[in-house]
């Protein structure tokens, strides 16, 4: 049950950015919204709302009431869409069976959230009421479905306040920029998009969903504390003895449509979201149209600074797509089969981390790497874990070093490590760890409850980052967050051939996580001198990359470092 004072806090926190009014203690709309709302609830013969210009006129007056500016292109967009691209089957059906529900869900508005506020309580320590989450503020909520699918009708209808969301860095909630550029600057990638939206709002009004999701910031802490993750140093990196996790490499399908119990991760902009709303169409922004529900994140979830991401657990799949980007289409009803953990969340966990843009030859640098990998740990960790990972932490008992102070120290220890193996034989990806015997990856935890990663080329494409170098950190990440296995799908990227052999290899050798990162520091270091210009993978193994089938040094990267260190 809520305690009032926090109640209190969070209704303040967000009550600015939302369309409602309060007295006392009570949420309520305007008079004048709910007339609307009830009289768009009776359908279209009371309503007079029978047409996407109608239903135009009708919001846009609704709107000036409130004090809202103006939006001509969005009127023309809900006549374009509604009028013009939607079928007239289906846009009977839309005015005549779906908008007067949604109508009468936005009715209900301020009393799902009461009840919600009423049964707010607290996880894992942590308080679930919605309020504003801002940036270095660990913190979760927990919404129903059926409460995310109002406020959702609210951003359909652009009800939620616009002022000062910029101030406390909040992406764009209402759904105008997609029905304004579908007018400004119509393309069909922008028309799949709204109708992914449309299906959403048809499927709930036919079922409402009656689930719940949760919307977490993970954040790593700048300062020392016993109830939170330090963001970690090169040095922890650099002297990490942690097992490699394994790592399977998918060269067909996609992150989402995976049916493991595993971390999806979302390729994210650092305003949660990114274009989502707008006229972006790559991979966050067809996650969160196929997936409505995660749109609510941006909401109350300010952006993200380099030591936080966010992870959203429950939100279900409404829809099938085909293509990406331009090609990206609509394709009809998706029936999500994922089951339901016991606090009604579907087993769907989106990751969102927000990696480097553009970044050049920047991303070759020391502070950036650890950047990026900390920003992949953040993501990876596991909160429950947090005691075990604070084990970790106190075992390195380190000092800060430089960074190629700690490749030089890590080059003494290597010629005792292994012997180079020329023939390396193809290991089966159990995802179980090592024996509790075995001296690397002690830190394991019970598997039964363990969750695997599930993501692909983060950074890269449109971004600019080196996948090589990003296929390494991600697994560093992972392996050091004691996940047990990253499915990793390569999207038939041509530079990512030859991942699986790569792999194998490091895994036949039983690296660590401080393994790797060293030879990717050094890796960087060189490429950003300029003494090379092959990616990590040819670098780190010649041999795989020449005809002749290489060797000497080529078979065994470790002996060519340590000689070449000084």
């Amino acid at each position: 049950m809520c305690d009032s004072t926090l109640c209190e806090d969070r209704v303040n926190s967000i009550l600015p950015f939302l369309p409602l009014c309060r007295r006392s203690s009570a949420l309520f709309w305007p008079p004048v919204v709910v007339e609307f709302l009830k009289s768009l609830s009776k359908g279209p013969l009371h309503s007079k709302v029978s047409t996407g210009q109608l239903l135009a006129l009708a919001i846009s007056d609704l709107r000036d009431s409130l004090n809202f500016p103006p939006n001509y292109s969005l009127r023309h967009g809900f006549a374009l869409f509604f009028d013009d691209l939607l079928s007239k089957d289906d846009a009977e059906k839309w005015f005549g069976d779906v908008l007067p529900q949604l109508g009468d869900l936005l009715l209900r508005l301020p009393e799902l959230l009461e009840i919600h506020y009423q049964n707010a309580n607290t996880f894992n320590g942590l308080e679930t009421g919605l309020r504003l989450l801002e940036s270095q503020e660990p913190g979760i909520v927990f919404l129903s479905q059926e409460l995310v699918a109002a406020l959702l009708v609210c951003a359909l209808f652009g009800l939620f306040p616009i002022t000062n969301r910029g101030a406390k860095h909040l992406p764009a909630i209402n759904f105008d920029d997609l029905f304004v550029c579908i007018y400004e600057c119509y393309h069909l990638s922008l028309e799949n998009k709204i109708k992914c939206i449309i299906h959403y709002f048809e499927r709930i009004c036919l079922h409402m969903p009656t689930g719940n999701v949760s919307f977490e910031r993970k954040v790593l802490l700048l300062k020392n504390s016993p109830s939170g993750i330090l963001y970690p140093k090169t040095n922890f990196w650099s002297q990490s003895d942690v097992s490699l996790c394994q790592l399977e490499v998918r060269k067909s399908g996609l992150i989402e449509d995976q049916s493991t119990e595993a971390l999806e991760v979302d390729f994210a902009n650092k305003y949660i979201g990114g274009g989502a709303l707008g006229r972006g169409c790559v991979q966050e922004e067809i996650r969160f149209m196929i997936n409505p529900e995660l749109i609510v994140s941006m909401l109350f979830m300010s952006s993200m600074a380099d030591n936080e991401a966010i992870e959203i657990v429950g939100a279900e799949r409404f829809s099938n797509y085909s293509g990406y980007a331009a090609s990206f289409r609509f394709t009809g009803d998706f029936v999500d089969k994922k089951g339901v953990d016991s606090l009604g969340r579907r087993k769907t966990r989106v990751i969102a981390i927000d990696a480097l843009c553009s970044p050049g030859k920047r991303q070759y640098k020391v502070e950036y790497l650890l950047r990026e990998t900390n920003k992949a740990f953040c993501g990876y960790f596991n909160p429950n874990k947090y005691q075990l990972y604070q084990k970790l932490f106190k075992a390195m008992g380190v000092q800060e070093e430089e960074p190629h102070q700690n490749i030089r120290n890590f080059f003494q220890k290597s010629k005792n490590l292994q012997s180079a193996s020329s023939e390396s034989g193809k290991q089966e990806l159990s995802f179980d760890p090592p024996n509790d015997d075995e001296k690397k990856g002690q830190q394991w935890p019970n598997l039964e409850e363990a969750i695997g990663i599930a993501t692909g080329n983060w950074g890269c494409g449109a971004f600019g980052g080196d996948p090589e170098v990003k296929v390494a950190i991600q697994w560093l990440a992972a392996s050091q967050a004691l996940r047990p296995f990253i499915l990793y799908y390569t999207f038939g990227l041509k530079g990512l051939q030859k991942l699986e052999m790569v792999v194998e290899w490091i895994v036949s050798h039983e690296w660590t996580v401080g393994e790797l990162w060293n030879m990717l520091v050094d890796y960087s270091f060189q490429r950003l001198k300029g003494n090379i210009e092959v990616g990590f993978f040819h670098w780190l193994l010649p041999s795989l990359y020449n005809d002749d089938g290489g060797g000497g040094y080529d078979d065994d990267p470790m002996m060519w470092m340590s000689d070449n260190a000084a």
